[in-house]
């Protein structure tokens, strides 16, 4: 007997057409044997009312309902059957079908209940995604595979309902596990509030909790090892969720757009952080990498806006693209030694970073890697990195200095257009690669160069900045050098009106350098003096560029 599945709006004429006629509506490609075949979609025009699926078509047994066959809408899925506003209300699956595909049903928004025939072996990934009006499912004995998110975004879902002989699936309150309850399959959406994870539960499934967005908080228990990917994605409401130590692994998006989650706790046994894990969580506002993990994925805290600090454990060495991206309230951060890359956009849109500390492993800045951090006063960039992406320091209207070590041999286009307080820029090798768009060539930007380097004049003809030689020397072998009046001094000569820090330590084996005086060399010498430190043993001092 044929069991009916309700899903909306079909040509009120096909109820009324004869059973070739609505044989033709359908779509279908014949499989390997040549006696079934696979229905791929619905040829007729939209209209209200039920679609009975028949055993056959043109003598071929009907077995497969194909991926996205009854889709509603085309950007997820590569097939469109139905205009939004027009979804069949009804649709009988006869106990000739064994598969239901990726999709098959996917954003049919009135489609109230679903219950299948005994035979029905695997429901695809997404098969009754974002059925907006589902309130309940039921899974026959027959069924051995579920694809991840079968059910989920379905805001009215609130009982799956598994069949108890069924070997492989078993439902606890309406909620789908796996038979044994080792791993949390489906969280209904329309269930909302607190859950506690059952005890027995080691694993959370792809996109359990996704888009539940009425659940308040969740409790997961000792014993879950492995949070799926998306597993929370979109949960808006949920503002705590507890990780414990026993979870070694997080998935990507696990935690995507769960904007009032306010903290996260990462157990010290994870050793990566998946792409877009906490993308969006605007609510976070700190969060600690612990000892142990090894890379963060790309987007993985994007756009989280409250994020005021970081803290990234030294075991780090990979951290991916637009990772901390469009976090506007952050104000520093530290990358540890190890790191190789600084990609594309990892820090763009930081417009409170008033601060980063650049580790000497790092060899390259991505494309937009700084873009728009609006606060950030002066960069660093270690010696071993060979380029700068385009765009990488772009509108970082506060950077007033900026240094650049010889390893560097190109720089991007725009890498540091737009940056209207950049005065000085420091070169301590050859002039590198880099075109009229490099620098925002309208102010007054300087490119000073060391003695014994090259490439100054084609530089200059090429990004439009005024270069300088920087060549401050200490005179040593004069009578400025020396104590006078319990005061220690020298001379420093070189360049007219090139910038100067004079700085000093107590123990070269271990230098501390600290800034005393910054000046302009002004016509072309200085005569520094401090008073006589008495408390050390010894004093030492040296000059460079701001």
């Amino acid at each position: 007997m044929k069991k009916a599945l309700s899903v909306t709006a079909i040509l009120s004429s096909l109820l009324l057409a004869a059973p070739v006629a609505l044989q033709a509506q359908f779509s279908y490609t014949t499989n390997a044997d040549g006696l079934t075949l696979t229905i791929t979609g619905y040829a007729g025009t939209p209209s209200v009312g039920p679609v009975d699926i028949p055993t056959n078509i043109n003598g071929l047994t009907v077995v497969n309902i194909g991926n996205a066959a009854f889709a509603g809408q085309i950007v997820t899925y590569p097939l469109r059957f139905f205009e939004p506003d027009n979804y069949p209300t009804s649709v009988t699956i006869p106990g000739t079908v064994t598969n239901i595909g990726q999709g098959a049903f996917y954003y049919c928004a009135s489609l109230t209940y679903a219950t299948f025939s005994n035979g029905v072996i695997s429901i695809g990934e997404g098969a009754f995604s974002d059925c907006a009006s589902l309130t309940n499912v039921t899974i026959p004995a027959s069924v051995s595979s579920i694809g991840g998110g079968a059910f989920s975004d379905c805001a009215s879902l609130t009982a799956i309902t598994v069949d108890v002989t069924n070997s492989f699936y078993s439902s606890v309150n309406g909620v789908l596990f796996d038979k044994n309850q080792f791993t949390l399959l489906e969280y209904p959406c329309g269930l909302g509030g607190n859950y506690a994870i059952p005890e027995t539960v080691t694993n959370i499934g792809q996109g359990a909790f996704s888009n539940c967005v009425s659940l308040t908080s969740v409790t997961i228990p000792n014993g879950v090892t492995s949070i799926g990917e998306s597993a929370f994605e979109d949960c808006a409401g949920l503002t705590n969720a507890t990780i414990p130590g026993t979870v070694t692994n997080i998935g990507n998006s696990a935690f995507y757009y769960c904007t009032r989650l306010t903290g996260a706790t990462i157990p010290d046994g994870v050793t990566s952080i998946g792409e877009m894990t906490f993308d969006g969580c605007a609510s976070l506002t700190s969060v600690t990498i612990p000892t142990g993990v090894t890379s963060i994925g790309e987007s993985a805290f994007e756009a989280c806006t409250g994020l005021t600090n970081i803290t990234i454990s030294g075991t780090v060495t990979n951290i991916g693209d637009s990772a901390f991206c469009d976090c506007p309230s952050l104000t520093s951060a530290i990358i540890p030694d190890g790191v190789t890359s600084i990609g594309e956009s990892m820090f763009a849109s930081c417009a409170s970073l008033t601060s980063v500390t650049i580790p000497a492993s790092v060899t390259s800045i991505g494309d937009s890697a700084f873009f728009y951090c609006s606060n950030l006063t002066s960069a660093t960039i270690p010696a071993g990195v060979t380029s700068i992406g385009e765009l990488a320091f772009r509108n970082c209207t506060s950077l007033t200095s900026v240094t650049i070590p010889a390893s560097v041999t190109s720089i991007g286009v725009e890498a540091f257009e737009y940056c209207f307080s950049l005065t000085n820029v420091f070169f301590t090798g050859d002039a590198p690669a880099a075109d009229l768009h490099a620098f925002w060539s309208d102010t007054n930007t300087t490119a000073y160069y060391l003695p014994g380097t090259a490439g100054w004049v084609a530089f200059s003809a090429s990004t439009g900045l005024r270069t300088v030689l920087w060549n401050a020397l200490i005179q040593a072998g004069n009578s400025s050098l020396g104590v006078r009046s319990n005061q220690f001094m020298f001379n420093i000569t070189g360049t007219t009106g090139i910038p100067i820090v004079v700085e000093a330590c107590t123990n070269l084996a271990s230098p501390v350098w600290t800034p005393l005086q910054t000046l302009m060399l002004n016509n072309g010498s200085f005569s520094f003096s401090e008073p006589l430190q008495t408390n050390n043993s010894g004093r030492f001092y040296r000059i460079s560029s701001p």
